[in-house]
């Protein structure tokens, strides 16, 4: 027997089918699958298995997530989106009256994107380098809410205060989910981790989560931050 429970947070969902519990979204494009997910139809609904060995953000769930700050309506900026796999569920926790600006600088990858957001009206794909955000501005309707971040770049916690930074404002959450060896092939990843947290600290940052995504994602943590003070 299939059953479909509300999650702790708003527009994530855990199902149990067969003694095996996953976590899913419901779907906000029916039918269609994005990365090859199993789809769940449920009492007239259809649900999205999230898999948290392809998003980091169902993994750092998985990890203890304390705050999540994408809901519902929330107005998101997406760095790093990739082909739109997390994208994607997180799109289905948004609905109708939520937006995702989801920028990619692989072209090639971004046709995917773009592809996705062709079903669902919430994602605006943007090709462009998450290092400049004041490329892309004009196409970006802020303020913005929450900047989620999954670069594969050296400077992570820059990136993300710079984007903080240009559409945000006070209270507004930061996503960051640290590939440490994007940053440094060789070093201690806890100084790597400890180096990027303490740029975010240093930066006025207020860090709220700071999980390590092992076993699910290697060489990765994932910290959540909010925005306290003036960004300058």
């Amino acid at each position: 027997m299939t059953t479909i429970t509300p999650h702790q947070f708003l527009g994530v969902f855990t199902i149990t089918d067969k003694e095996r519990t996953s976590l899913c979204t419901e779907s906000l494009a029916p039918g269609l699958s994005v990365y090859g997910e199993k789809l769940i139809g449920h009492e007239d609904k259809e649900y999205r298995i999230w898999s948290t060995r392809r998003s980091k953000l169902s993994a750092a769930i998985k990890r203890g997530l304390s705050e999540m700050p994408i809901q519902p309506g929330s107005k998101i900026l997406y760095l790093g989106a990739a082909s739109g796999t997390t994208v994607s569920h997180c799109s289905d926790i948004l609905g109708t009256n939520g937006t995702i600006y989801a920028v990619e600088f692989s072209e090639r990858t971004a046709r995917e994107l773009i592809h996705l957001a062709a079903s669902r009206n919430n994602i605006v794909p943007i090709v462009e380098d998450a290092r400049h955000p004041t490329r892309y501005a004009s196409v970006v309707a802020g303020p913005i809410e929450v900047v989620y971040q999954d670069v594969a770049q050296p400077n992570q916690a820059t990136i993300l205060y710079e984007n903080l930074k240009t559409f945000c404002s006070f209270g507004a959450w930061g996503m960051l989910a640290i590939k440490a060896r994007s940053i440094d092939s060789a070093a201690n990843l806890d100084e790597i981790y400890s180096k990027e947290i303490s740029t975010l600290d240093n930066l006025g940052l207020q860090i709220v989560d700071n999980l390590d995504l092992s076993p699910l994602e290697k060489d990765h943590r994932f910290i959540v931050c909010r925005v306290t003070e003036e960004m300058t």
